[in-house]
């Protein structure tokens, strides 16, 4: 698996085509692309979402996550992509890419690690509309979407 954090915009069609490229041992590639929205959740105009994080820590615990998914799932391959820094709505922020020989075990691995991701990957989240700057708490909903998970 393939784990990057990187501030610029990244393209869908590119990472996809390099991530399949000569491989006939997949039967199926699943995608989730996340996007920064225009709107924060109580309904005020998002201008942009910046996202930080601790370097070494990040890596470390999206390590642990995909070395978790390996072992529940017969994956090929995968990878994620994760922006940080300032990012202006209609941009992406998250990419999860799943291989493997089947289907189901390419979407339960995605959406395992797109729950992880937006749980235990330490990022803090700070929306920017035109009256200001705010943290955005962590969600519960997001939790749930965890603990579905746990052995």
């Amino acid at each position: 698996m393939t784990v990057r954090l990187q501030t610029e915009p990244f393209d869908l069609g590119a990472e996809v085509a390099r991530l399949t490229d000569g491989r006939s041992d997949v039967g199926a590639v699943v995608t989730f692309m996340g996007v920064c929205r225009d709107r924060t959740d109580s309904g005020a105009e998002l201008v942009a979402l910046t996202l930080e994080h601790y370097p070494g820590m990040v890596e470390d615990e999206l390590s642990r996550i995909e070395a978790e998914a390996r072992a529940r799932w017969s994956l090929a391959d995968a990878l994620v992509i994760h922006r940080h820094g300032r990012i202006l709505a209609g941009e992406p922020i998250v990419l999860v890419v799943t291989l493997a020989p089947h289907r189901a075990a390419a979407f339960e691995a995605a959406e395992f690690l797109m729950d992880y991701l937006k749980t235990s990957a330490p990022f803090w989240k700070q929306e920017e509309t035109a009256d200001g700057r705010s943290w955005v708490a962590a969600k519960a909903t997001d939790d749930a979407a965890a603990d579905r998970w746990k052995k």
